[in-house]
C-alpha cells in the first residue's frame, strides 16, 4: 500500500528501531503514559536483535533499577581483571540483559504495537517512510537505529565477536572475568570477555581496542577456541554468536552533529548517548528513557529539544573519557595500549565504580592521571597538543 498510512487513532509517538534504546523508551513511556498512540517499527524479525547489554551496579540509582528490574538477567556481586602484571577482583555488582529476556519484556508490554520486518528509509520529525512505500504520519517521530558515521565526531572502535557456549564440564567460575588482558596483543588493546551465565554456560567475546571497524570473524572464532583450551574448557556446543563495532569516543563537535539531525528525536547510539572509554549504552539509554517518560509535551519539536539538551549535557560532561581514550588511541605502541587499562586498576573499587558511571570527581581524575605514567610522557604531550579536550572535564 502506497500513501500516507492512516490509523484509527492517530500516532502520537512513532520509534524507528526496535533496539535497547527505543525500546527501553517506548516501555517506559507506555507504562508511565497509557493514554499514549506509540508505534515501534523495527527492520529485522525481532524486536532487541541478538545481544548481550550488561552494565555495573552503581551505574544506574535504586529508581532505576527498580523499573529495570524484568528486563535483566543475570545478576553477580563482584567481577575479575585480569592483566599481564595486575589481577585483582572487584567487589562491585555487574548485571546483564539479553536480548531474549528485553524481547519477552518487550513484547508482553507492547503487542501489536510493534511492526517486524519494517525497514524505514526515510524519517522527518512528523513522519517515516518504509522500504514498502508506505508514509506514516505521527506527532513525534524518534529515530533510535543506532550509531551512523558522522564528519563530526571522531572515534575509535571497539570490535567484538562473542559465542555462548555449551561446555562439556562446569567451567567453575562465580563470577565474570571483565577484562582478561592476559591474551596476546594484537589490533590495539585486546581483551576476553567471559560471563558465567549457567554451571556449564559461557559468553566469551574476543575484544579488540582498534584503529578501525574491520572484523575477520573467522580468526576470533579460531582465537575464543584457543582461550577455551588454554584455561581447560571443552565446547560441547556453540550455542549463538553475537559481533558489534562499538563507537569509542575520541573528539567531536556535538552541537554540529545535532544540527545534522534536522530536528529528528533520537536516542542510544544515534544521539551520542554511550559511556565514551567502555562503550557501554544501557545507563544512558536508562536515563534518556525517564526523562522522555517525564515529558509532558511529546511534539516533536519538543522531544527533539529533550534528547538534545541531555546528548549535549552527557557529551560535555565527558571531555576527560575522550581524553583518556586520546592517549590510549595515540599516546603508546598498540601492543602495550593494555598498560594503561592495567596502570587505572591500581584504583579503590569505589573510584573504578564512579568511572563506570561516568560521574568522576575531580580528585578522582587527579588519582588517574597520577602515578607511573604507563605511557611515554613525551608521547603524552604531544597527543594533549595535537587534540583538543572538547567539553568540559565535570
Amino acid at each position: 500500500m502506497n500513501g500516507v498510512e492512516r490509523h484509527d487513532r492517530p500516532i502520537d509517538v512513532a520509534f524507528v528501531g526496535g533496539g535497547l534504546a527505543n525500546g527501553l523508551a517506548a516501555y517506559r513511556l507506555a507504562r508511565a503514559r497509557p493514554e499514549l498512540s506509540i508505534r515501534v517499527f523495527e527492520a529485522g524479525e525481532e524486536v532487541g536483535g541478538n545481544h548481550t547489554w550488561s552494565f555495573h551496579a552503581g551505574d544506574l540509582s535504586a529508581a532505576e533499577h527498580d523499573w529495570l528490574a524484568p528486563f535483566v538477567r543475570y545478576r553477580w556481586d563482584a567481577y575479575d581483571v585480569r592483566f599481564p602484571q595486575r589481577r585483582r577482583r572487584i567487589a562491585t555488582g555487574y548485571r546483564s540483559v539479553s536480548s531474549e529476556q528485553f524481547r519477552a519484556v518487550i513484547e508482553d508490554e507492547l503487542g501489536s504495537r510493534i511492526e517486524t520486518q519494517a525497514p524505514v528509509r526515510a524519517v522527518t520529525p512528523t513522519m517515516l517512510t518504509l522500504d514498502d512505500g508506505r508514509e506514516i504520519s505521527a506527532a513525534c517521530v524518534i529515530d533510535g537505529r543506532g550509531h551512523a558515521p558522522s564528519p563530526h565526531l571522531t572515534l575509535g572502535f571497539q570490535k567484538f565477536l562473542g559465542q555462548e557456549i555449551e561446555l562439556a564440564a562446569p567451567h567453575g567460575l562465580s563470577r565474570p572475568i571483565i577484562m582478561d588482558a592476559t591474551v596476546a596483543q594484537e589490533d590495539g588493546y585486546r581483551f576476553v570477555y567471559v560471563l558465567p551465565l549457567t554451571a556449564t554456560t559461557l559468553l566469551v567475546e574476543d575484544t579488540y581496542y582498534a584503529d578501525g571497524p574491520a572484523l575477520s570473524e573467522d580468526r576470533l572464532r579460531t582465537t575464543i577456541a584457543d582461550y577455551l583450551a588454554t584455561h581447560g574448557w571443552t565446547a560441547k556446543a556453540v550455542l549463538r554468536e553475537e559481533r558489534g563495532v562499538l563507537p569509542i569516543a575520541l573528539d567531536g563537535d556535538i552541537e554540529a552533529f545535532w544540527a545534522d539531525r534536522r530536528g529528528v528525536p533520537a536516542t542510544g547510539l544515534a544521539a551520542a548517548l554511550f559511556h565514551p572509554t567502555t562503550g557501554y549504552s544501557l545507563p544512558d539509554a536508562v536515563r534518556l528513557a525517564d526523562r522522555l517518560a517525564g515529558l509532558t509535551d511529546l511534539s516533536a519539536g519538543a522531544v527533539f529539544a529533550a534528547t538534545q539538551a541531555h546528548s549535549v549535557a552527557a557529551w560535555r560532561g565527558r571531555g576527560f573519557f575522550r581524553l583518556l581514550n586520546r592517549l590510549l588511541f595515540f599516546a603508546g605502541v598498540p601492543s602495550r595500549r593494555y598498560e594503561i587499562l592495567q596502570h587505572f586498576h591500581r584504583l579503590p573499587d569505589t573510584l573504578i565504580g564512579r568511572f563506570y558511571a561516568a560521574q568522576l570527581s575531580r580528585l578522582d581524575m587527579v588519582r588517574i592521571m597520577t602515578g607511573r605514567p604507563p605511557v611515554p610522557v613525551g608521547n603524552a604531550l604531544k597527543v594533549l597538543a595535537r587534540h583538543r579536550l572538547t567539553g568540559e572535564l565535570a
